[in-house]
């Protein structure tokens, strides 16, 4: 199951003097509204067997790019009817695309599922990142083992799993898949490095591309330059408004890039600054569905 937009940053924040709380209250939402609602549990997506076959790999379809600046919904919680006038979707991968939509596929691809850890466990222990005396190197935020993508034979092997993965999102008929944590490394105990994460994902640029779907790089704003040389097509990034990161996804990916943020406040700084050129919208911070008491959505 998808990943939640992540609660704290390993970074310094730049302040912002914007209009903030009434700008986004007039656009319908409240500055408070679920901010810090606890982080709900996911449900159950095992990883496909090694052996399974792969679907929709090479068939060398055209990729189509987003278009830049296109209204957008962030639903890797769980897929509902688009509001009206959105013209594009991030789901899981397990969903199923909207019809008539350009659709995202979320991949967590450089980390394993929390529901999922056991299924690695059993089946590719070796490739499950270690530190001190064996212990799984996790992301202590939501209790994700890394991936170990210490060493090519390894990312190889990973990039044959989560190509499954990949080549399921273009059978199903989506656009474009969204590659979740090219910032692996900061979680990592000092074990992987931005060149690992780098030399990973351009596996996963190719087998995206093979199979005729874009590939979008998800945060890691410092790598956004070496990410677009290496072939992502456009940018996902969680609260770029508020860490004054939005630039950097923007000049390497010439604002094809979804902006999603979790504060009214930083959505009325962001549709300021970003709102004519990037897709940003307003996802409370779990993601949830429409109909759920937590669920809210704003949009520039």
């Amino acid at each position: 199951m998808a990943d939640r937009i992540r609660p704290t940053r390993h970074r310094v924040l730049t302040a912002v003097t914007l209009c903030g709380v009434l700008a986004a209250v007039a656009s319908g939402c409240s500055a408070s509204d679920g901010e810090d609602a606890a982080a709900s549990a996911r449900s159950s997506v095992a990883p496909p067997t090694a052996a399974g076959p792969t679907a929709g790999s090479g068939d060398g379809g055209k990729v189509v790019l987003p278009e830049q600046n296109i209204s957008f919904d962030y639903q890797i919680g769980g897929a509902y009817p688009p509001p009206p006038g959105v013209r594009a979707v991030s789901r899981d991968r397990a969903a199923k695309p909207a019809p008539g939509l350009y659709n995202i596929c979320y991949v967590n691809a450089f980390q394993a599922q929390a529901d999922a850890t056991d299924w690695w466990q059993t089946h590719h222990p070796d490739l499950l990142l270690r530190g001190s005396g064996g212990a799984l190197v996790e992301d202590k935020d939501w209790h994700e083992a890394l991936l170990d993508i210490s060493t090519a034979a390894k990312r190889e092997q990973l990039a044959g799993i989560v190509g499954e993965w990949i080549d399921g999102c273009a059978a199903a008929g989506f656009q474009a898949v969204e590659a979740d944590n090219l910032d692996s490394h900061e979680r990592s105990d000092g074990l992987l490095t931005a060149d690992h994460d780098l030399a990973f994902g351009k596996l996963l640029v190719d087998r995206a591309h093979a199979g005729g779907l874009a590939i979008g790089q998800k945060n890691a704003a410092g790598l956004a330059r070496k990410g677009r040389s290496l072939g992502f097509d456009f940018a996902v990034a969680e609260e770029c408004g508020q860490y004054d990161e939005c630039d950097a996804y923007a000049y390497a990916f010439d604002d094809r890039v979804f902006v999603i943020e979790c504060k009214a406040d930083w959505l009325a700084a962001a549709c300021k600054l970003w709102g004519k050129r990037l897709s940003v919208v307003l996802r409370d911070r779990n993601v949830v569905p429409a109909g759920d008491g937590a669920y809210r959505r704003c949009a520039c």
